[in-house]
């Protein structure tokens, strides 16, 4: 048994027993023993077992403990005022000083204003989130309820008995409403697959959010634009994505353009990180950055359950942000970035197998999810907020942290626990990646949220499924449709992709963000709701069953 605990343990599987009522033996009262349902669990880990202080130092690192030159930057006007002090007091108490002193003084003054010069001009430009846009089909274009989806799985002919009553059972728990969007190559009786409709796919949904986006912001894409990372994991054609958006809206010739692929549900983080250091390097800029997936050419007609999740939660979605280093958008950009942190765990061969793109034994191409991803996804978070925390929490929670570092590691006190910090005192809105209800639920139960802190994420699966890098952004949409984002509210966007990453950011509102409704608002005022994929459904959500 003690073998067994510590097998459980390792792999962190839990156990739950359950006794169902045994029918009666051939119509009589009397009944056999009950049997036991022993159901084996894979969960993230507890936080409060141990931290690793390498990830507590790469948090403090980047929280900006000063660096040699950062030092010598610092230490330099102290010195100068130090010399210029001596100076002042000996000439007003009448002291002769060498001509030297005086030369010393006046190099050190001049030195102090040079590299104060030099830190204020090399200082680190603010990044701002003037706008985003999420991508929804108009009216009831593209949507597919449950029942539908298993009827069209059904009717296709590819799928056996059992993997029917598993995708069956799969879509009955995702957390999956009856309004999401599949495109119209997979909803077609027969399937169309083809380079068209996958293009077809793509620029419906990059396009979509793209214009939507230039029309509330008024930014003209053919001049305006220096920067563009585009994101998509399983669709790379040629031209690239990053090539189809310049050419559809005539962007200059000079643009700088990025295309991401094969990285994951979090490739959408990715992006944005990669269009911050394009921006602090290019001043006076504007970035573009879509993140999407496409299905009509990675769905899975196969029979392996592993690679049959992908098809009973993945939908179609797509998203477009405009960022700026500009300091006059200040006044009308709704955030600014504060920290991305950035996770990699793909050292470890079974984080690197755990979500992976692979052939079937029937030569059937699929991407499949391993038993291990649970285990694999929270080791990956808590590498992540590890690192984070320095960055973010609150000096009080800092101060407690560490004082259970010294009682532990210092004094060798007994019976110490480490301290994990209370993440919801430094955040006002969590945006979670959707990628499952299970996925979900154990995020809150691991970080110790409440309802109300995953219900973005929650009724972002069930609206619009899992839309892969851009499920972020309906998240945050959600909250500013619900009128809840407030001027110095801090936002966290953590999501999870193969690899296996954990990759996260923070971002500061600029201003109240108002709520959004169906109405007759003025011109304005509509172009900010046509990006806003809640706009017709946000005043029935959360649904209560489901929350």
């Amino acid at each position: 048994m003690e073998a067994t605990a510590a097998v459980m343990e390792r792999e962190r599987l839990t156990a739950e027993m359950a006794f169902p009522p045994a029918p009666a033996v051939g119509g009589g009262d009397k009944k056999p023993p009950p049997s036991i349902v022993i159901k084996i669990r894979r969960r993230l880990p507890d936080f409060a077992r141990s931290v690793n202080l390498k990830y507590v130092k790469l948090g403090l690192l980047s929280a900006g403990f000063p660096s040699p030159s950062t030092s010598l930057t610092l230490a330099t006007p102290v010195m100068a005022a130090a010399a210029a002090a001596c100076y002042y007091y000996a000439s007003f108490f009448n002291l002769n000083l060498d001509i030297n002193v005086a030369a010393t003084c006046a190099t050190w003054l001049c030195l102090a204003a040079l590299l104060l010069a030099v830190t204020y001009l090399n200082r680190p430009r603010p990044v701002y989130l003037v706008e985003f846009a999420c991508y929804k089909p108009a009216g009831n274009e593209h949507e597919i309820t449950k029942s539908e989806f298993l009827d069209m799985a059904e009717s296709t002919g590819f799928f056996n008995t059992e993997a029917l009553e598993f995708q069956t059972k799969i879509t009955r728990r995702s957390g999956l409403g009856d309004r999401t969007y599949l495109p119209p190559g997979i909803q077609s009786r027969p399937p169309r697959l083809s380079m068209v409709e996958a293009r077809a796919e793509a620029e419906a949904v990059m396009f979509g959010c793209l214009d939507s986006l230039f029309a509330a912001t008024g930014i003209d894409p053919t001049r305006d634009i220096g920067i563009l990372v585009v994101n998509c994991s399983l669709f790379n054609p040629t031209p690239s994505l990053a090539s189809m958006v310049v050419n559809r809206y005539k962007m200059r010739e000079d643009v700088k353009s990025f295309n991401l692929g094969g990285m994951g549900c979090s490739a959408g983080l990715i992006a944005v990180d990669l269009a911050r250091d394009l921006l602090q390097a290019n001043a006076d800029s504007l970035a573009v950055v879509v993140s999407t997936e496409n299905i009509t050419l990675n769905w899975y007609f196969g029979n392996d359950r592993s690679m049959l999740l992908s098809n009973c939660i993945f939908r179609m979605g797509g998203a477009a942000a405009v960022l700026s280093n500009r300091r006059a958008d200040a006044r009308r950009a709704k955030y600014r970035l504060l920290h991305t942190v950035r996770t990699h765990k793909g050292a470890a061969d079974e984080c690197y197998r755990c979500v992976y793109q692979r052939e079937d034994g029937g030569g059937r191409v699929g991407v499949s999810l391993a038993r291990e991803l649970m285990a694999v996804a929270g080791d990956a978070l808590k590498t992540n907020i590890t690192t984070q925390g320095p960055l973010v929490l609150p000096l009080a929670e800092q101060l407690k942290f560490l004082k259970s570092l010294v009682l532990r590691r210092v004094l060798r006190a007994r019976g110490a626990r480490p301290y994990i910090p209370d993440f919801r005192r430094a955040f006002d809105h969590f945006c979670v990646h959707a990628g499952g209800r299970a996925v979900l639920d154990e995020v809150q139960r691991s970080l110790s949220l409440g309802d109300g802190d995953m219900e973005a994420s929650k009724c972002t699966l069930h609206r619009f499924g899992n839309t892969s890098s851009s499920s972020l952004w309906y998240e945050l949409a959600y909250a500013e449709a619900k009128g809840r984002v407030r001027r110095g509210h801090r936002v966290w966007q953590i999501g999870f992709g193969s690899g296996f990453k954990c990759n996260s950011a923070v971002w500061l509102a600029l201003r109240d963000v108002p709520p959004v409704c169906a109405g007759d608002e003025e011109d304005g005022e509509r172009r900010r709701m046509r990006c806003n994929p809640w706009v017709d459904s946000v005043e029935s959500y959360p649904p209560k069953a489901y929350m």
